[in-house]
């Protein structure tokens, strides 16, 4: 029977970093990967990171309009309880918030 697991991030980083995590070394399909805002508004996270950051020189001037609107959710449907675990552990390296199953 599958399941759907989901977390919360705090930034968009930590969310991309899971889903590559999970497709490239633990065989989920990105088709079974669902990221959206944490809300009702586009958001970028909680915080800066990553891309959203400032760049090392040579870089264009700084932007500071990435949308802070809260949290990103990571969403993954999953039939194999070996990949259930293995996206559970994606969760946690990446600091999930809010891990809950459906």
């Amino acid at each position: 029977m599958g399941t759907t697991l989901t977390a919360t991030f705090e930034t968009r980083r930590e969310a991309e970093m899971t889903v590559e995590r999970l497709v490239q070394e633990h065989g989920v399909e990105r088709t079974d990967v669902f990221i959206a805002a944490d809300g009702n508004e586009n958001s970028a996270g909680e915080e800066q990171a990553g891309s959203d950051g400032e760049a090392g020189e040579p870089s264009p001037e700084p932007r500071g309009d990435a949308p802070l609107h809260g949290a990103v959710s990571v969403s993954v449907d999953i039939e194999d309880d070996e990949k259930a675990a293995k996206v559970r552990e994606g969760f946690a390296e990446f600091h999930a918030d809010d891990v809950s199953e459906a």
